[in-house]
């Protein structure tokens, strides 16, 4: 009996060496806003636990990170790439063969738009077209000037402020009475949708997802009744010099897990994970304002997610890894 048990505990060790000898050292690039540093901490622990990969986080950043896999091929894992940032030097990278984008971190992708509370749509559903907010300015107070209607654009510095300029300019949103204005900060656009909230008042402006922001205050994105135009919005609402702008909702940015070529091909399993990986923006809204609310790192958010939402998670993983982190996670 106790031989058996013996051999059997050996049996055990030698597949769990392999498996760690299969996937060997892996990298993770941990980037410095809330949704990234969480899906690296998540992808440490289920490639650790669930492949026995020797998952190691190393500092990381969009720019940065990209060039060195492509250079350096490493780190093995971007797991939060906002691919636009640097399109052609990651398509070149794949073309090389030296990336693979393994698919989108985001299903919804980066998601830009105007936005109004929800209250106020529940009590007009016309809020949530460009037509309905044209023909309810009054709804939405400047607050300095009682003859006018308050748009809160991008602010001053930020790549947002032109594709929200020009959109603001293509629909002659001055014409019903809007004036842009510049919050002056990211906290300042944060606190003129938390002022309105809490006042239940009238808010117009621009937003993006996922953040914790959309997650705590839920808020309905205005249809433009334009459709996307792709092309218009690069060649020209990007564009400073944009001289006549057409209404175009914002295209979805693409969000990608980013590997190197040399990892996908000696850890097959582990990149089937990261294939399978992925999350929606209005699940990622509430997770970022649970972060927010209890300050929690990409650590503890991460082992939150894991405990509180086995029902994503579980799909990404096969049914033997599933138990392993399932068995790690009891035990922490």
């Amino acid at each position: 009996m106790q031989k058996t048990l013996v051999t059997a505990l050996m049996l055990a060790g030698a597949s769990m060496s392999a498996s760690a000898q299969e996937c060997g050292k892996v990298t993770i690039a941990d980037m410095n806003w809330n949704s990234a540093t969480l899906i690296a901490h998540i992808d440490q622990f289920i490639l650790a636990q669930g492949y026995g990969c020797d998952a190691e986080l190393v500092p990381g950043d969009t720019m940065p990170t990209g060039t060195s896999m492509i250079e350096k091929g490493e780190p093995d894992i971007a797991p939060e790439l906002w691919s636009n940032s640097m399109k052609e030097a990651l398509e070149r990278g794949a073309k090389d063969g030296r990336l693979v984008i393994t698919g989108s971190t985001l299903s919804d992708g980066g998601e830009e738009g105007f936005w109004v509370p929800a209250y106020m749509v529940e009590k007009d559903p016309s809020l949530a077209t460009i037509k309905g907010i044209m023909a309810n300015a009054k709804l939405f107070p400047h607050p300095e000037d009682d003859s006018k209607s308050a748009f809160m654009g991008c602010p001053a510095g930020w790549n947002c402020q032109i594709s929200a300029n020009n959109l603001f300019n293509a629909m002659e949103l001055d014409k019903s009475g809007f004036e842009l204005i510049d919050p002056g900060s990211g906290a300042g656009l944060a606190g003129s949708i938390a002022k309105a909230y809490e006042r239940k008042e009238g808010w117009f402006g621009y937003y993006w997802a996922p953040t914790a922001v959309l997650g705590k205050y839920k808020m309905v994105k205005v249809d433009f009744g334009s459709g996307i135009d792709e092309e218009h919005y690069q060649s020209c609402i990007t564009k400073e010099e944009c001289l006549e702008p057409k209404p175009t909702m914002y295209p979805p940015s693409p969000v990608d897990t980013v590997i190197t070529a040399t990892f996908a091909e000696r850890a097959p399993d582990a990149v089937a994970y990261l294939k399978a990986r992925s999350f929606g923006n209005d699940q990622m809204n509430d997770i970022l304002a649970w972060m927010e609310e209890y300050q929690a790192d990409g650590e503890i958010a991460m082992e939150h997610f894991l405990k509180e939402y086995p029902q994503t998670w579980t799909p990404w993983v096969s049914p033997q890894a599933a138990d392993k982190i399932k068995k790690a996670l009891a035990a922490m």
